[in-house]
C-alpha cells in the first residue's frame, strides 16, 4: 500500500513529518536510485528501495518511554557543551527523541519516542493537549494576577493564558498548580515573569493524562501501544 514519503519517513522513526520534508527538499532522499524532491511523492514500502544519504531506510518498531525527568539534564538528543541529556537515562538501541522540551532545571513528565506522528500530535497547538505543572514562585501569587493569567495576557505579541490555576494549599500562596495547552519554550516561566514573578521550582506533573507518580526520579517505564491509543482517543476531535 502506498503512503506519502514524508509520512513513511516519520513512521520509520527518521524524524517528524516536518523535518522529513526538509530532508526531501534538500535532495537527501533517493527512491529506486533516483532523487526525489516532490513532497507529495508516494512510496510502496514493500516494493520501493528508499534511501537517506545513501543508506536504506527500513521500518522501525515504535517505542514509547515515560521518564520522570530529574534536574541537571537537558532535553535534547546531544549537546555540544557535553552536558548530560535525557537520553543518558534511557536504555535502548533505537533512535529516540524527546516529545517537546523541559528546561535543564525542570522535572517531571517527559515522553521519548521514535514515533514522529505521535510527537506531532502531542505538540501541535491545534490539538490542545493539556500539560499540568506544579509551580513554586519566589513570592505569593496575588489573586488579581491569578485571574489575569487565566483571562489571558500578551506574551510574545500573542494572547496567552493558563486554562486553570489553583493554589495547592490555603497557607502557601507561592505554590500553585497550572494547566496549559501551550508548548512554547519556557512558556510557564515566561507567563509568570510577565507579571513580575520568578519561578523557583517547576515540575510537570501530567501530560496528556500521563503521570509519573509511581516512577522514581530519573527512572522510566515503557508505555504500551494501548496507552498511546487512549491518548489519541481522549483528545481527537
Amino acid at each position: 500500500m502506498k503512503t506519502r514519503l514524508n509520512r513513511y519517513l516519520s513512521e520509520c522513526g527518521i524524524a517528524s513529518r516536518r523535518k522529513s520534508e526538509e530532508f526531501i527538499k534538500d535532495g537527501r532522499i533517493d527512491i529506486n536510485g533516483k532523487t526525489v524532491i516532490d513532497l507529495a511523492f508516494t512510496v510502496d514500502p514493500d516494493k520501493d528501495i528508499i534511501m537517506l544519504d545513501g543508506e536504506r531506510i527500513k521500518p522501525e518498531k515504535k517505542v514509547y518511554y515515560l521518564l520522570n525527568k530529574p534536574k541537571g539534564y537537558i532535553t535534547s538528543t546531544d549537546d555540544e557543551k557535553g552536558r548530560k541529556t535525557v537520553l543518558d537515562l534511557i536504555e535502548t538501541k533505537q533512535k529516540i527523541f524527546p516529545v517537546g522540551r523541559l528546561d535543564y532545571d525542570t522535572t517531571g513528565v517527559l515522553l521519548l519516542t521514535n514515533d514522529g506522528d505521535f510527537t506531532n500530535y502531542l505538540t501541535h497547538p491545534g490539538n490542545k493537549i493539556p500539560r499540568e505543572y506544579k509551580v513554586t514562585l519566589h513570592k505569593p501569587l496575588e489573586e488579581e494576577d491569578r485571574l489575569k493569567l487565566i483571562k489571558g495576557i500578551l506574551l510574545d505579541r500573542r494572547k496567552s493564558r493558563f486554562i486553570e490555576i489553583k493554589f495547592i494549599s490555603k497557607d502557601e500562596r507561592d505554590k500553585v498548580m497550572v494547566v496549559a495547552v501551550e508548548g512554547r519554550n519556557h512558556f510557564v516561566k515566561n507567563m509568570f515573569s510577565a507579571l513580575g514573578y520568578f519561578v523557583d521550582r517547576l515540575e510537570r506533573t501530567n501530560y496528556g493524562g500521563l503521570e509519573v507518580k509511581e516512577i522514581p526520579v530519573g527512572s522510566y517505564r515503557i508505555l504500551s501501544h494501548r496507552e498511546i491509543e487512549k491518548i489519541y482517543e481522549a483528545y481527537s476531535k
